[in-house]
């Protein structure tokens, strides 16, 4: 446990040694806060059928940061420690395998977790700019933040999945976001076609239903269930990955 402390300490500071960090929490930064002002100008035209805090997580804007920061973000996390050689130092270290593969999707969990803080203020703000006189709806609110972060995991593990597997940062960073892409767009195809059991099937797995379901307050065992073993089954592959260099 000190040794998974340790690295994941590691992991951080090159996180906010990194320009790149930054760039991306610019980029991001950027995205929610237009999104943030598109919603706010809905609001002022009118009063609307939902509530101030989920209208936020429902516009289409919302899953672009997502999408572009995962693969960015976790890019480097094995492919740069290949390009300079410390790979072998890391793998010799006393410190398993699995840790290192732990330590490096927490640490870019937690970074991912920092850049979606601001947006705790943005719930507060609509609603007075909404001027929404009703009770906080918690259920809403955390139910979008639990979404976020169930989401958020799974995309971030195939990011550290597709770093694994190169040594190219470049590479990792495309084949991250192919697989995201493919992942998320995949919950449409039946919406598209419009039929029977592959409508159920593809809500089952589609993100953009996941996220409607947790603005309005269901949160379903299902979906938690979901995505915490996609994210179990990405790191088991990373480790694999990482474990299989002891064999060449």
């Amino acid at each position: 446990m000190s040794g998974l402390w340790v690295q994941l300490r590691r992991e951080l500071s090159a996180y906010f040694v990194s320009p790149l960090a930054y760039v991306v929490m610019v980029f991001f930064l950027a995205m929610t806060g237009y999104s943030f002002a598109l919603v706010m100008e809905f609001f002022n035209r009118g009063p609307l059928d939902v509530s101030a805090g989920p209208a936020f997580f429902r516009t289409g804007l919302f899953w672009f940061p997502l999408l572009f920061s995962v693969p960015v973000l976790t890019m480097r996390l094995f492919a740069e420690e290949k390009r300079q050689g410390t790979i072998e130092t890391l793998m010799t270290a006393p410190i398993s395998d699995l840790s290192v593969v732990l330590s490096k999707f927490l640490a870019a969990l937690v970074f991912y977790l920092l850049l979606w803080l601001p947006a705790l203020c943005y719930v507060f703000v609509l609603r007075w700019v909404a001027d929404d006189k009703t009770p906080l709806e918690w259920g809403t609110t955390l139910g979008s933040f639990g979404g976020v972060i169930l989401i958020g995991s799974f995309y971030l593990s195939i990011g550290v999945f597709a770093s694994s597997l190169t040594r190219n940062q470049i590479i990792a960073a495309v084949v991250a976001f192919a697989l995201i892409i493919v992942a998320f767009f995949s919950g449409f195809r039946a919406f598209l076609q419009g039929s029977g059991w592959q409508q159920k099937v593809v809500e089952y797995i589609s993100a953009f239903q996941h996220m409607d379901e947790w603005t309005r307050g269901i949160m379903d065992t299902r979906r938690i269930v979901f995505y915490l073993s996609l994210t179990a089954f990405m790191l088991f592959l990373t480790h694999k990955v990482v474990e299989s260099r002891k064999w060449k």
